[in-house]
């Protein structure tokens, strides 16, 4: 069913209410009003005759009036011949380029014969008579003043300028490189056209955005905010940065199924969908682990995977339900193996994008990613905290009351495992400011990793956590099948018993491991959370694409 769209006209009450449209008859209107914009031009109206202001015919849903007036100069370019979208245009230098060659290398007033095509968003127009100035700039956010004057490019050029381009079009400027009389480098235009309409008009380029504009138009967000266009940008030098890293250490990059008959390796919620060929419910990945680990198997000592994983649990500054993970595995590796490799990870991206194991922060504040990290024991610290010694052994019932002593939340299906992490949580997820790996979990919330050499009750696990919160994991693996089997009976038993975190049995995995997988340390960290290790931004400001509710929902 399309879903319904109603004016948000109608807060003030008193109001009569606006009709109630599905999608598509929205857009069946907003096409018969194109088409009637441009059917009045073809009958010769000027722009101001083909607008309604008032959108008497159309009502309240229709285009705005200044979407109409765009809408109007696009059908009067047509009728003129003029192609509002036009395939080729000669670019022959980029606005960076073109300040790289001329900046304060011109003296005020000073013009060159040196002819450049450039073209770039409209952000700043200004009419003088016969002179308009107008400010471009390139998706990197250089600008470049361009000017058209009537002498150049003749009256009837300047006027249609003056008529037709507004600010958001993309425009394309031929002409001399100069300095204008204030000094500022501009391109003398001897012929301009524009590249690409804009329907939209830009919000206010001098104010801030608001957080909802962010977020649900992220492309405004790039035109108007240099730091989402940075953050996309280093998080792709970030990305490139690991996969070089990994690269150096021999590990193979593949790719494992996002469609997943069992969902595991993770303790996580899971979306679920259907296959309608096979007639069969299928779960979004949570994690590429268990195929990972088949890799190992198959002979693949060094694997690893950038990939989208879905978790349908809830939203905060540092969780979303569709993100990207790093997960690589290492034959013959252990979870102290892997540690140092995810600090090189970490450590070579920082300086790769920022320059310095330093990074400065959105706050203004610096953190430093070098040196040598500081490792603590989960059981030995929670245990100083407590002011008692807590193992393995201590049993459920007294974690339990020192959780309802200490007002911890509880989990509805609860074990020894998760009222140690809880209770552990409760004083120091917060509070662990500079790097440091916790190291020593609970067998009992990781159902994939190996025991301890020398703890028993302990798997050899390891969090890393920056500023507060968790960037990465990493273990010394599982793969005893006969114990894989025994940890999945117990995972099984948790989800019957309401745990909707808990992990399926998956045999095929269970056969896999039978055939053997060598000894393997493992890892996994977000590639979001590393950025906002990183930037000090929020996890919506590190995905460029965040998923939001409809407004209409």
């Amino acid at each position: 069913m399309s879903e319904s769209i109603e004016s948000q006209d109608n807060e003030i009450e008193g109001e009569a209410a606006a009709p109630s449209m599905t999608t598509i008859e929205r857009a069946e209107l907003l096409v018969a009003q194109d088409e009637a914009i441009q059917s009045k031009i073809n009958e010769g109206a000027s722009l101001d005759e083909a607008v309604d202001p008032s959108n008497k015919e159309f009502g309240p849903l229709a285009h705005p009036e200044q979407v109409q007036m765009r809408v109007a100069k696009r059908a009067l370019m047509l009728k003129e011949g003029v192609e509002p979208y036009p395939v080729h245009l000669d670019v022959t230098d980029t606005i960076l380029q073109v300040r790289e060659r001329y900046d304060g290398k011109l003296e005020a007033g000073q013009e060159t014969e040196d002819m450049v095509g450039i073209a770039g968003r409209v952000l700043f127009i200004r009419n003088a008579g016969g002179l308009c100035f107008v400010k471009i700039a390139a998706g990197d956010g250089t600008a470049i003043q361009g000017m058209v004057s009537k002498r150049e490019v003749g009256a009837d050029s300047l006027k249609r300028f003056k008529q037709l381009v507004d600010l958001g079009d993309h425009l394309y400027l031929r002409g001399r490189v100069i300095s204008s009389k204030t000094g500022e480098l501009s391109i003398f235009a001897t012929e301009w056209s524009i590249a690409a309409k804009a329907l939209q008009p830009l919000p206010a380029l001098h104010k801030d955005l608001n957080e909802d504009t962010r977020t649900r138009k992220p492309y405004i967000g790039m035109i108007a905010d240099e730091r989402m266009r940075d953050m996309v940008r280093n998080r792709s030098k970030a990305v490139a940065s690991l996969r070089s890293t990994f690269a150096e250490h021999d590990f193979i990059e593949v790719e494992t199924p996002m469609l997943q008959t069992v969902h595991g390796g993770a303790a996580a919620r899971p979306f679920t969908t259907h296959m309608n060929a096979f007639d069969l419910d299928l779960y979004l990945r949570i994690a590429p682990e268990l195929f990972l680990k088949r890799c190992l198997v198959g002979g693949i000592d060094r694997v690893f995977e950038i990939n989208r994983d879905f978790r349908n649990e809830g939203v905060d500054a540092t969780h979303a339900p569709e993100f990207t993970m790093l997960e690589a595995y290492q034959a013959y590796g252990t979870y102290d193996t892997i540690g140092q490799l995810v600090k090189e990870l970490v450590q070579k991206t920082a300086m790769d994008v920022f320059g310095s194991h330093k990074v400065t922060l959105v706050d203004g504040t610096e953190y430093d990613f070098g040196g040598e990290w500081k490792t603590i024991s989960m059981y030995e610290s929670l245990s100083q905290s407590l002011g008692e010694e807590i193992t393995p052994e201590t049993a459920v019932e007294h974690l339990g009351a020192i959780a309802d002593k200490l007002g911890v939340e509880r989990d509805d299906v609860e074990n020894h495992g998760k009222l140690v992490e809880h209770l552990w949580e409760h004083f120091y997820e917060d509070n662990l400011y500079e790097p440091t790996f916790v190291r020593d979990f609970p067998v009992e919330t990781s159902p994939l990793v190996k025991s301890h050499r020398s703890k028993p009750g302990v798997v050899e696990k390891w969090d890393l956590y920056v500023r507060g919160f968790e960037l990465a994991t990493g273990y010394s693996e599982l793969n005893d099948p006969v114990v894989q089997r025994e940890r999945f009976v117990q995972q099984a038993k948790d989800a019957l018993a309401g745990d909707a975190e808990a992990m399926d049995i998956d045999e095929d995995f269970l056969e896999a491991l039978g055939v053997g997988m060598p000894p393997a340390g493992g890892m996994g960290m977000g590639i979001d959370r590393l950025l906002i290790a990183l930037t000090g931004a929020t996890i919506r400001e590190t995905i460029t694409f965040p998923l939001v509710k409809p407004l209409n929902l």
